[in-house]
């Protein structure tokens, strides 16, 4: 299934509602403005072969959900997990079909639920735009555990991030027995970017 590629005036009122956001609450807000189309290509190529099945948390105003819509993914095998009560509305008149839900990315288990989206490891990738990097360590291991949860024995957790290195302490990573790769660099992004991969060791 396929979504229309924006028109620059829909592109430039999501930018505004983007920077909106972030006026009122920044620390919340990653960014100043919306991923770019490069760094949603290399987030979407991070996607194990064969996935169907994904969830995207921190959705902002949707360029990632789209970019997976455009390479393939259906639908309704889309859930989107969105905090921001003004950019889920935005969702879900983007997305009317995929699984667009307000909630924290904390409680991904009980969503997974609640929304019928998934059983058990059934969940082939998490894309997150959350904001990990000025996240604490206990935010941060709760997003984690919560989508390890949900995803299957080979299943990756795909995160960008605006450093060089990876959002999360090689302490936190033996914690929670992960290993994490660099996946690819979007050097037009503003500001440019790098996409990590986590997977369970």
């Amino acid at each position: 299934m396929t979504s229309p590629t924006p028109s620059s005036s829909a592109t430039g009122s999501q930018a505004w509602l983007f920077f909106r956001q972030w006026l009122k609450n920044p620390l919340a807000i990653a960014a100043l403005a919306p991923s770019g189309a490069q760094l949603a290509g290399r987030m979407t190529a991070e996607l194990p072969h064969g996935t169907k099945r994904v969830i995207e948390l921190g959705a902002g105003t949707g360029v990632f959900t789209r970019a997976m819509l455009d390479s393939g993914i259906a639908a309704e095998q889309l859930l989107v997990v969105e905090l921001n009560e003004e950019l889920h509305g935005h969702l879900r008149a983007q997305f009317p079909t995929a699984h667009v839900v307000c909630g924290n990315a904390c409680d991904l288990s009980s969503i997974v639920r609640d929304e019928n989206f998934a059983g058990a490891g059934e969940v082939d990738a998490v894309v997150s735009g959350l904001g990990l990097l000025s996240m604490s360590r206990d935010l941060q291991r709760s997003i984690m555990r919560s989508a390890f949860e949900v995803l299957g024995p080979g299943g990756s957790f795909i995160q960008f991030t605006y450093s060089p290195m990876p959002p999360l302490s090689r302490d936190l990573l033996d914690e929670l027995g992960l290993s994490v790769r660099r996946g690819g660099f979007a050097w037009r992004n503003l500001p440019p970017a790098t996409v990590f991969v986590f997977s369970r060791r």
